[in-house]
């Protein structure tokens, strides 16, 4: 009978050991520590927390996750992704090439209508300063178009004759020039009882169109085909810009101007008394905004572009 009460004994003791190994390691999460901290040397209790490991196993795993998923969203909706090494690099030099190349585009378009705009500005004002052999000579032009020139269009000989009357001060015998300029800007004629001769014959290949800031047609013409002023009057701007290339302007009367740009060669300077017929230039095709040899014709009355179809046949 005591061996089987010690048999007994033993095998409790087994299970109750095998219960407490079970639990032992939820037990021992759960198990309350304090966390006391202590002045070192009167070994008084300053604070004290109350810690257990599972507690402590939440909170450390909670602070990873929470920092990883934090630096996830950083890292996919902010430009912080940018300043990781090797990201989008490629994209990146790109986007900066072609904000690069517009930029240039842009400041090169700005320039080209700033100096537009004071070359018309100096037009209208009369300063004619500028509009110099040396400032308006491209590079690859002679320096005198007229003596080139001279070679693709033979002088009429009343053209030599109104030179020696503008070279003299005289026109028409003995009315000075400045007072035949002031005789042709004080008649007063509406534009349709007016004449106006084609200054090429050709092909209408872009018309006149204000709502697009096109204020004249372009006409193509074969190459070296001398351009013929409309009217009579006056030059009153004859140089080189970006956009127009070799343009010159005519003054006429009844507040009248014509324009003519993208010319090859320039036959008459600011000044010059012109006669309707009178070769003044030559088709061209100089200039940035242009596309093959043609001669871009404007015509203004008042002040206002008007459409030159109405008033010219160019065919």
């Amino acid at each position: 009978m005591q061996k089987y009460l010690a048999l007994v004994k033993k095998l409790a003791g087994f299970f109750r050991r095998s219960s407490d190994d079970d639990r032992s390691l939820m037990k021992q999460l759960q198990d309350k520590y304090r966390l006391v901290i202590m002045n070192d040397e009167t070994f008084e209790e300053v604070t004290s927390l109350k810690l257990s490991p599972l507690s402590v196993y939440i909170f450390l795993s909670s602070l990873v996750v929470g920092t990883a998923i934090l630096m996830t969203l950083l890292i996919v909706y902010t430009p912080l992704k940018r300043y990781i090494p090797g990201y989008g690099d490629f994209r990146r030099d790109a986007e900066i090439a072609e904000l690069t190349a517009k930029v240039a585009g842009l400041e090169d378009e700005v320039n080209a209508q700033r100096a537009y705009s004071d070359n018309f500005r100096k037009i209208l004002v009369g300063d004619m300063s500028d509009f110099t052999k040396e400032a308006v000579q491209k590079k690859g032009q002679p320096a005198n178009p007229a003596d080139t020139a001279a070679k693709v269009v033979d002088r009429i000989t009343e053209d030599e004759q109104l030179r020696a009357a503008v070279a003299t001060g005289t026109f028409s015998g003995s009315e000075p020039a400045s007072a035949t300029f002031t005789t042709l800007l004080s008649r007063e004629q509406p534009l349709e009882q007016q004449f106006f001769m084609p200054p090429v014959s050709g092909e209408v290949i872009s018309v006149f169109d204000l709502p697009k800031k096109h204020y004249g047609l372009d006409v193509a013409a074969p190459k070296n085909t001398a351009v013929k002023a409309a009217a009579d009057g006056v030059v009153i701007s004859a140089g080189y810009t970006v956009e127009t290339g070799y343009s010159i302007a005519i003054q006429h009367p009844n507040n009248v101007v014509t324009m003519y740009k993208h010319n090859s060669v320039l036959l008459k300077e600011a000044g010059s008394i012109i006669k309707a017929g009178e070769a003044i230039a030559i088709i061209g095709n100089s200039g940035e905004n242009t596309s093959g040899p043609h001669l871009h014709f404007e015509l203004w009355h008042k002040g206002r572009p008007v459409n030159p179809s109405d008033y010219i046949n160019f065919n």
